[in-house]
């Protein structure tokens, strides 16, 4: 009888834990679109995101079709944004650009997480040498500038999208693996984590189960604030030559493409780099609400 009790006080509190967390999460949603940054950065990344999904469909000419006969026309009816010094039209090629973008900074994200949270829930979580060894590699990787140790990185594996990834997935771990280990000290000194070593949970189910969970807002603002740096590193590292190789439609590959027609034809570098504009200003915006969405102090 006192099992089948203590059974149903369980479900009871579970089910109004879950109950609330709903509330929660429905109160959040409210507060986060209340704000008209919100609106618009999520306005501007869906509609990125659902153009780089049917740019075949949405592009009216393939993005590598070359047509000596219209090279630098200006932007009409046949050419929305116009069209570069191989006929090729901006419009299909900035359309297929987002698919670089989105693909460059997915990728970035994902790999430099997946480093950032092993590195920081275990330094973190365990401390004494083991945090002293992972803190003493973050601060060696923290004090290279980004873009440059990017380009060395390169240099060595050779350029192209895929070696671009990887170069700005190593410089970029060291932010989660701080804000991770930051985290994870204040938790696992909390009361609820104590409780778990007393019931003799494994340490991977208290990281990963009860600790990593309790960490993931910072982690989602950190993300966001994160993905527009990885595209304006691809736009840049692009231009430079050491990123998606032509006849890729990366937005910095054209707009260094247009470097030489810049008084002639100047919507080569106009389009793209207006949209690159606006696509980070969107994550910028959506990133601040969020953080202020998700930041206790802010709630009325």
């Amino acid at each position: 009888m006192k099992e089948n009790y203590v059974f149903q006080d369980d479900s009871k509190i579970a089910h109004v834990e879950t109950h609330f967390e709903t509330n929660n999460n429905i109160e959040f949603v409210k507060r986060l679109f209340s704000n008209k940054s919100a609106i618009f950065g999520s306005a501007v990344i869906f509609i990125v995101v659902i153009t780089a999904i049917f740019a075949p469909v949405i592009a009216p000419y393939p993005y590598d079709y070359i047509d000596l006969p219209n090279m630098l026309q200006s932007p009409s009816a046949q050419h929305l944004f116009g069209t570069d010094d191989l006929g090729r039209d901006i419009f299909s090629r900035v359309i297929y650009g987002t698919r670089i973008s989105l693909v460059v900074g997915f990728g970035v994200i994902a790999i430099s997480l997946l480093i950032g949270v092993i590195l920081g829930a275990v330094s973190g979580y365990f401390g004494g040498r083991i945090d002293s060894i992972i803190m003493g590699m973050t601060d060696i990787a923290w004090s290279f500038p980004v873009t440059l140790l990017a380009i060395a990185i390169i240099a060595a594996l050779g350029p192209s999208l895929t070696n671009l990834i990887i170069a700005m997935a190593l410089v970029s771990w060291s932010k989660y693996t701080r804000l991770i280990r930051g985290e994870f000290l204040s938790l696992r000194e909390q009361e609820f984590i104590e409780a778990t070593r007393v019931l003799g949970m494994g340490h991977a189910r208290i990281i990963f189960k009860h600790m990593l969970p309790n960490a993931l807002a910072p982690i989602i603002v950190l993300t966001t604030m994160e993905f527009p740096i990885a595209i304006i590193a691809e736009a840049s590292l692009s231009f430079l030559g050491l990123g998606a190789q032509p006849p890729t439609p990366s937005w910095g590959a054209i707009i260094s493409g247009g470097r030489s027609y810049i008084l002639e034809a100047p919507w080569i570098i106009f389009f793209p780099g207006f949209i690159l504009a606006i696509l980070v200003l969107g994550f910028n915006l959506f990133g601040d609400a969020l953080r202020d969405a998700l930041d206790p102090r802010l709630k009325d």
